[in-house]
């Protein structure tokens, strides 16, 4: 389960999102959970490895307090990650457990290669079945860390905590 009000909603968005093998991402209300602290985002939703795949790639600017999301059906390995290549903003990536519990932050840097080889992968260093990539220093302007969580449907937040 992601996130505990997040469940019912995930079953709803991702069959929509595999729906979708192009075109724009289905979005939704997301929450971080940052001790008795919300923090309101937006996220896209990448559930289909060809949208995994394309992720933020090309864009020159992401809204203050939007991201995307990365779900994947089984956990990855701590020596799996994310790479920058095409992808034209700083960035930083917060790898979550199914939980939606935050396990490792790292900041991402553009890679001007012309060659996917030339640029650097950032993995997890933990095992991780979401990633949430966030305009670059949005994690610690907001004192969101390890150990934080993510909850994401549309009334994530409820202003309650």
């Amino acid at each position: 389960m992601i996130g505990i009000r997040g469940g019912a909603m995930a079953v709803l968005l991702l069959g929509a999102c595999s729906a979708m093998a192009s075109g724009p991402l289905p979005t939704t209300a997301a929450c971080l959970i940052a001790g008795n602290r919300e923090v309101p985002i937006t996220v896209e939703l990448a559930r289909t490895p060809e949208q995994r795949s394309k992720g933020l790639m090309g864009r020159t600017e992401l809204a203050g307090n939007a991201g995307m999301l990365f779900i994947y059906a089984s956990p990855r390995r701590p020596d799996q990650g994310f790479w920058m290549y095409r992808t034209l903003i700083p960035l930083d990536i917060a790898y979550l457990d199914e939980n939606g519990v935050i396990g490792a932050i790292v900041a991402m840097a553009p890679c001007p290669s012309e060659r996917g080889s030339g640029c650097p992968s950032y993995p997890a260093g933990v095992p991780y079945s979401l990633a949430l990539e966030m305009n670059q220093g949005f994690f610690e302007t907001h004192d969101v860390s390890v150990g934080d969580r993510l909850e994401w449907a549309p009334d994530a937040c409820t202003g309650a905590r």
